[in-house]
């Protein structure tokens, strides 16, 4: 937070937050360099020449529009049966012609962008994306216009100037674009702005939702990240409290028979019986139902940090008690007792596991324990060893860094470790075995098939796991609510 806004956190979010512009100054923000460390004009040109970029992960606008994707895109060539793929030569063609290029979803492909992304999402409590906008001398890509999302503008290089101007619809939601107050919107930008700046390479500047903007380059390029937070709000939880109460069979009841919809008086007496239905329902709402519905919403927007898939394969051979693990950066979870199991829910499953293994899973997510042989609760290392490998392989958990110092990097081993300090005779005989090229009595197999109470439940679990997971998708389809994967004309996205 503190390289985006000039202010402390609590005074941002007292005095700004969804409530009015901030600038910062590039000497007010303790960023030396800018931010030519998340993303450079050299980076941007490797991605748009080669990285296989494709669309929708790029966008060109020109004279207030969005270009059609097959002016720029094609095959991907030999071996690539795609035709989305973006062409170079195309891009420098529509570049050299005055056109804006929006590289989109940045948080999701660029490892620097990732790495800030997941922080500042973690200090701001709520999803966001980052987009990068790169646009010719001279040039503008939008026209006056709003969004429904707060962004952060982080001037990279060059420079842009910027002419705001109050909303035209105050806190305006995903389904209230601006191109339906188009009128409304070109006579408020012909008025005074109510800020009129010239963002310099190392500024920022945080828009809240619905303030007009305009942006347009100056005598050089520019290039400008643009940080959009998809704030929940009130709405939100408007949204899930109706489906809840889909649960409410007076709620459900069907209108009168020949019930003519279109007059008032006869919807009437049915909007005030509903009405005090409703009502009645919401005194009694569950938090608890209304908080997981939110979790299901919110949590699969905000993704941990990426994980390294043969690395985190590697590891689970290479586990033993000396091994040390740590919660993947930027999880979010919730640990629930469930009677004799308790349950872990993270942004994309739930995991069911034996009650005794609350202990040790509070330690390592919390971050108290990082040693495999140290978490708490569990009988000996063979039951530790087994709940981490879980963990390992439901990308809970990773591999702390340096770990196994005797792959590259530090990374996850591949040679099989030695038993665990304490384990049985038939463990070492196991062990053995493994040694001497018996691979299908490897390390997992003895681990994972020992006798124990751990290593059965935990087969059991992942059966549960399997209904619970489709039982929370089923919980969160909500085909009524529709939002574009790109953003539309009429709605130019994260800032122009």
């Amino acid at each position: 937070m503190a390289r985006c806004v000039s202010v402390e956190p609590a005074t941002f979010a007292a005095a700004h937050w969804g409530q009015t512009p901030l600038l910062s100054r590039a000497h007010e923000l303790p960023n030396p360099s800018g931010f030519r460390d998340l993303l450079s004009p050299a980076d941007a040109d490797d991605l748009l020449s080669r990285r296989g970029l494709r669309t929708p992960f790029l966008r060109v606008a020109q004279d207030g529009v969005l270009v059609p994707a097959a002016r720029y895109t094609g095959g991907g060539g030999a071996g690539a049966e795609i035709t989305d793929q973006v062409l170079d030569e195309k891009i420098l063609d529509l570049y050299a012609g005055g056109a804006t290029l929006v590289l989109q979803g940045l948080h999701r492909t660029w490892p620097a962008l990732i790495d800030f992304a997941r922080d500042l999402g973690l200090a701001v409590g709520q999803p966001l994306q980052v987009n990068a906008y790169l646009t010719p001398a001279g040039s503008q890509g939008f026209a006056t216009h709003y969004d429904t999302h707060d962004v952060f503008v982080l001037q990279v290089d060059g420079g842009k100037h910027w002419r705001i101007h109050p909303p035209v619809l105050p806190d305006p939601l995903e389904r209230q674009p601006w191109g339906g107050r188009a009128d409304e919107v070109v006579a408020t930008a012909t008025g005074a702005p109510a800020l009129d700046v010239l963002l310099a390479p190392g500024d920022a500047l945080y828009l809240p939702r619905g303030w007009l903007h305009s942006a347009a380059a100056q005598e050089r390029s520019s290039l400008h990240l643009t940080v959009g937070v998809r704030a929940l709000t009130r709405y939100t939880l408007v949204e899930e409290l109706l489906a809840l109460a889909a649960e409410d069979q007076r709620l459900r009841a069907t209108l009168p028979f020949g019930i003519d919809v279109s007059a008032p008086e006869a919807v009437e007496p049915e909007l005030t019986e509903t009405v005090e239905i409703l009502r009645d329902w919401l005194r009694r709402v569950d938090p608890t139902a209304l908080a997981a519905r939110l979790r299901q919403r919110a949590w699969p927007a905000a993704r941990p940090a990426p994980l390294h898939p043969l690395a985190q394969a590697a590891a689970l051979g290479a586990l033993g008690p000396d091994s040390r693990v740590t919660p993947r950066p930027g999880l979010r979870w919730q640990l629930t007792p469930a009677g004799e199991r308790v349950t872990l829910r993270v942004f994309d499953r739930t995991i069911t596991l034996p009650q005794m293994c609350a202990p040790a899973l509070r330690a390592l997510l919390s971050g108290e324990v990082s040693r495999v042989g140290d978490l708490p609760g569990l009988a000996d290392d063979t039951d530790r060893v087994t709940l981490v490998r879980r963990l390992l392989r439901e990308a809970v958990a990773v591999p702390a860094h340096g770990s196994c110092p005797n792959l590259p990097d530090g990374g996850a081993a591949g040679d099989p470790p030695p038993p665990p300090t304490g384990s049985t005779d038939q463990g070492q005989e196991k062990h053995r075995r493994q040694q001497s090229g018996d691979h299908h009595h490897g390390h997992r197999a003895w681990a994972e098939h020992r006798v124990s109470p751990v290593g059965q439940n935990l087969r059991r679990g992942q059966a549960d796991q399997r209904a619970e997971q489709g039982h929370d998708q089923r919980q969160h389809r909500q085909p009524d609510r529709q939002v574009p994967a790109v953003p539309v004309a009429g709605r130019p996205g994260d800032g122009a």
